[in-house]
């Protein structure tokens, strides 16, 4: 009879730390904490216009900066007006329809590359707004004990890797053709700005958040496969 009761207490000192398990362990919060990083440095670096910037020093510059869908000119002439009076200056959508002349200068402004940028970078900006919908759920309402759980942490994981990779492939492109010869004017004193970097950051965190979140959801699959194991036992 001692035997027993011994076993029985046992049993239940092994499911108690289970029962007890907590909702984030270390790579959950962890996780949680670089994606909100993650996620403010690529939503930045999707809405500002200095992804490419002008040498400051350069009085005499054409350009000013541009990003993924703002272009900004200090003074750019209309190669398709006939009269050479034309000048672009200060900052548009890339997209605007309203300045006269813009359009006929969009697939300038628009090279193969950069759509390739745009499309990619917008793939991972998507990411980001689902995952920060999921993670808002991982850390104010799931629980472990739910049946969802796992799934909701596995999906924070892949869905983080894909929007790491999408962006990744963005900058790399971007980086590679945005400040090549025969684009934007006085390529030789432009220079990379702080946006791309954000982008740069935003997509290495968003890969590490990503992996992360995948270890979290292997722990909590095994606390409970732990938990399952101790419980078929234990009746």
């Amino acid at each position: 009879m001692q035997n027993k009761s011994d076993n029985t207490r046992n049993e239940i000192e092994n499911i108690s730390p289970i029962l007890n398990m907590k909702r984030r362990t270390l790579s959950g919060n962890a996780g949680a904490g670089i994606f909100l990083l993650a996620f403010a440095l690529i939503i930045i670096a999707f809405a500002t216009p200095n992804w490419l910037v002008s040498d400051y020093r350069i009085t005499g510059a054409k350009l000013d900066r541009l990003g993924l869908w703002v272009h900004c000119f200090r003074s750019l002439q209309d190669v398709n007006n006939d009269s050479q009076d034309r000048f672009f200056v200060g900052c548009r959508w890339v997209y605007d329809p309203f300045t006269t002349g813009y359009d006929q200068i969009r697939g300038f402004l628009m090279p193969a590359f950069m759509i390739v940028t745009q499309i990619f970078y917008t793939i991972a900006f998507i990411g980001m707004l689902i995952s920060g919908i999921g993670v808002l759920i991982f850390i104010l309402c799931a629980e472990p004990k739910q049946r969802y759980f796992i799934i909701l942490i596995n999906s924070l994981g892949y869905i983080q890797l894909g929007t790491g990779i999408s962006a990744a492939i963005a900058v790399i492109v971007f980086a590679c053709f945005g400040n090549r010869n025969g684009w934007m004017p006085e390529h030789a004193n432009n220079w990379f700005g702080w946006s791309f970097v954000f982008a740069c950051v935003g997509s290495v965190l968003s890969l590490v958040a990503g992996a992360l979140f995948l270890i979290e959801a292997n722990v909590h699959q095994r606390y409970r496969k732990q938990f399952n194991f101790s419980q078929s036992r234990f009746e």
